[in-house]
């Protein structure tokens, strides 16, 4: 039973083509190497250095001369946690919120507002850590750790795309997207004056890249095109060319999809326009 446990998680995480799957996955993965290294450390040698090692080696940091000699932080710092219960929130976060994104949305757009709410927050980290003199005295120790930007990035852009979808919250009941995530950034902005400021700014990043994708991609600018793959040349033969239609709803139509979910919720849609948006959701 074990080994099928184990064989399904591994399929989910690695092999199902599910980038929330995959994404948490390698987070779950990263800190439970991370503490059963501290845990073997600890039983053999009192103590927890090489734990705090690897996860400085994960963490970026704020003092921009020491960057370039930890480059790869600005990717590695969104999949590494310190403690349990920060990414025990994170994850679960990621996958309520993933799970409705990946509904209306590709996989290359869930993949892209990730990576990019990540990289965003690094960015307002880094900008605010240098520039605002209340950092000074912190500014060479100070490192940012955790998936938290990328996954406020997710939860506003889902709350930018369907501002008035309801979810079920334990002890409060239905919430409403828009205040779901508004809650969350104004808690953010109320804690950059209190014990972790630099994570608090990170949030904002992430948040802030969430919303303006969001307001984009109903502009007609998809921003995750970035990550699009190339089309590779083929070669046609001569004769009567056979012209193929796309039978994939375009983006006035899926706009409109959105608009009426955000109106009256998911269950108004017809049959065709399910069809429609889960045509579109599966477009690479």
């Amino acid at each position: 039973m074990n080994r099928s446990l184990f064989s399904d998680l591994y399929y989910k995480v690695f092999q199902s083509g599910n980038p929330l799957y995959l994404f948490i996955g390698i987070n779950v993965l990263v800190f439970l190497l991370i503490q059963l290294v501290a845990v073997a450390e600890f039983l053999f040698s009192g103590s927890t250095a090489s734990s705090r090692w690897l996860m400085l080696q994960l963490s970026m940091p704020a003092y921009l001369p020491a960057l370039p000699y930890k480059f790869w932080t600005v990717v590695t710092y969104m999949f590494g946690h310190d403690g349990l219960f920060h990414i025990l929130f994170n994850m679960l976060w990621l996958y309520w919120l993933g799970r409705i994104f990946l509904d209306f949305l590709n996989k290359r757009q869930f993949v892209f507002t990730y990576l990019a709410g990540g990289l965003a927050g690094a960015a307002f980290f880094i900008i605010a850590y240098n520039v605002f003199p209340v950092f000074k005295a912190s500014l060479p120790v100070a490192v940012l750790i955790g998936a938290s930007a990328s996954v406020m990035a997710v939860i506003a852009a889902a709350a930018t795309l369907l501002p008035d979808y309801t979810i079920r919250l334990l002890l409060i009941g239905g919430v409403r997207l828009k205040y779901l995530a508004l809650v969350y950034f104004v808690l953010d902005l109320i804690g950059i004056a209190g014990s972790n400021p630099g994570g608090s700014i990170a949030h904002i990043g992430g948040a802030v890249l969430g919303f303006l994708y969001i307001k984009q991609l109903q502009n007609g600018s998809d921003w995750s095109n970035i990550l699009r793959k190339k089309r590779k040349l083929t070669i046609v033969q001569k004769g009567n060319p056979t012209v193929r239609t796309s039978k994939l709803p375009d983006q006035e139509i899926i706009d409109q999809i959105l608009d009426k979910i955000s109106k009256s919720g998911y269950d108004s849609l017809s049959s065709k326009e399910k069809e429609q948006l889960f045509k579109a959701s599966n477009k690479e």
